[in-house]
Order: structure tokens, then C-alpha cells, then sequence
């Protein structure tokens, strides 16, 4: 496992320190495959950090669904995401994800996922979902319905919520970054997909001969349709730190590790 740096190995404990764990043995683990698409690689054909986000969402969508946990007046937001990978799938490569649950909190629940390439591609996963009330907003406790279905697998694993990334550096000016009606999602904020194409845009920008290999994002701030938004980033060798701010403060922060493109 590659880390990004200390801030995501230190206690509590950063999602991208989760990427390694395997299932409880009494654990629900769910299969979904998803091929890498058209409209899901770059143009070298690696799958994308956005794209690799959706799939992840869908696979989360789709066990929830065969669970019967849809059913709870629930929505779940990522609260933070990481990604290690030792080879990245490519287009047309099928990827069997396996996804299951590794530690929850009292309205936060860690969802792992491995996924899996017919052409050998390989990747670990972590996210942290959030779950809020669907008529208040607010945040939801997690239900007894919850606990039946991937008590199992949380067990006696406390999860933490708490945001580790530091600020971005002081006066820092970054360039605009548009927000589109096509990045919201049914909550009416920019889906967590959305935040990686930044990450991929400005890696593309600052470190174009090199491709990501570990990243951790963390979600701040919701943003909406008219923010005036600010990508900010610092490139620390084959490292990258990126920022999305606005006015109103930072929307979402992201560490990423990098590996010369092969």
C-alpha cells in the first residue's frame, strides 16, 4: 500500500489507511462488474478518478437496493474517499468490484471495495458515507435495519468522521473552476464524481508525463449551482495537493501520489 503522506496515517486514522482491510469472515460482501467505457478513460486509456468514483457509487446504489436498505428514508454522502491502486484498469476492461462494510460511528458507516480487471487490473478502496435524514437533511442515525445487514462486517471497529487534510497555502489565488447543472446529483449539490474531474484536469495541468497511484479526498463544504469556486493546488515532487474553495471556504481537499506514466 502507498500512502500519501503522514496526515492520513495518523490516529484517528485517515480512510486511505483503511484501503488494505478484508472482509470479516461473517461480513456481507456484495459482486457487481462495470466495464471501463468510452466516456470513462483518458486518453491513454486509463480509467479516470472521476469515472472509478461513479462505478463506486453505482456498486454502493446497487447492494443497498439487493439489501433492501433503499428502502430506509436515508441518503448517504461521502464524507471522505480513498483510492490505491497497483494497476489501473483500461478501456474495455471488465472490473469485478466486491464491496463491503469495515467499521461504522453513530451516523457514518466505512465502505470498502476491491476491484478487479479481466486484463489485470487491480485497486483497493475506501469511502466514508455519511447518512442524512431524506425529509430533514440532517444527520441520520444509523438504523437497526442497518445494523442486521452489515453489523457483521462493522463490528467493534469505531469509525471516525473527523477531517484530517490541512488548509490550503495562505494567499493563495488558484484559477476559476465552473460548476455545470450536469454535476448535480437528486440532493442538488455537485455528486462526489464531479470533484475528481478537477483532480484529474489539474493533474493533467501540473503533472501531465505522471498518473495517480494513492488518493485521499475530503468533503468539507456542499457545492452548489453559481459558487464561485477556485481550484488551488501544490505539486511537492510527484505529489499533488489540490483545494476547492470559494468565499465561502474550502469545499473539498484531495492528497495524491504519483508514479511516472508508463
Amino acid at each position: 500500500m502507498r500512502y500519501v503522506g503522514p496526515v492520513s496515517d495518523a490516529e484517528p486514522g485517515g480512510v486511505l489507511r483503511s484501503t488494505g482491510r478484508v472482509p470479516d469472515p461473517r461480513s456481507r460482501v456484495f459482486e457487481a462488474s462495470r466495464p471501463v467505457r468510452l466516456g470513462d478513460a483518458d486518453q491513454r486509456g486509463r480509467l479516470r478518478l472521476d469515472a472509478l468514483a461513479r462505478h463506486l457509487q453505482d456498486v454502493a446504489t446497487d447492494d443497498s437496493a439487493d439489501s433492501g436498505m433503499s428502502e430506509e428514508p436515508v441518503f448517504w454522502v461521502v464524507r471522505r474517499a480513498a483510492m490505491t491502486i497497483e494497476r489501473w484498469p483500461r478501456y474495455l476492461e471488465r472490473i469485478t468490484y466486491s464491496t463491503f462494510c469495515t467499521g461504522a460511528g453513530p451516523r457514518w458507516a466505512e465502505r470498502r471495495t476491491s476491484g478487479r480487471g479481466s486484463a489485470g487490473g487491480r485497486l483497493e478502496t475506501a469511502v466514508l458515507w455519511a447518512a442524512l435524514d431524506a425529509a430533514s437533511g440532517r444527520p441520520a442515525q444509523l438504523s437497526e435495519r442497518f445494523h442486521r445487514v452489515w453489523g457483521a462486517g462493522a463490528g467493534a471497529r469505531p469509525v471516525s468522521a473527523r477531517l484530517l487534510h490541512p488548509a490550503p497555502p495562505p494567499h493563495a489565488e488558484g484559477r476559476p473552476w465552473a460548476i455545470r447543472s450536469t454535476d448535480l446529483d437528486v440532493l442538488g449539490h455537485v455528486n462526489n464524481a464531479a470533484y475528481w474531474e478537477a483532480v484529474e484536469d489539474e493533474l493533467n495541468r501540473r503533472l501531465p508525463d505522471r498518473v495517480p497511484v494513492a488518493t485521499e479526498c475530503e468533503h468539507r463544504l456542499p457545492m452548489d449551482l453559481g459558487y464561485q469556486v477556485r481550484v488551488v493546488s501544490e505539486v511537492d515532487e510527484g505529489s499533488l495537493r489540490l483545494w476547492l474553495v470559494s468565499d465561502g471556504g474550502v469545499h473539498a481537499s484531495v492528497m495524491v501520489a504519483t508514479e511516472p506514466a508508463g
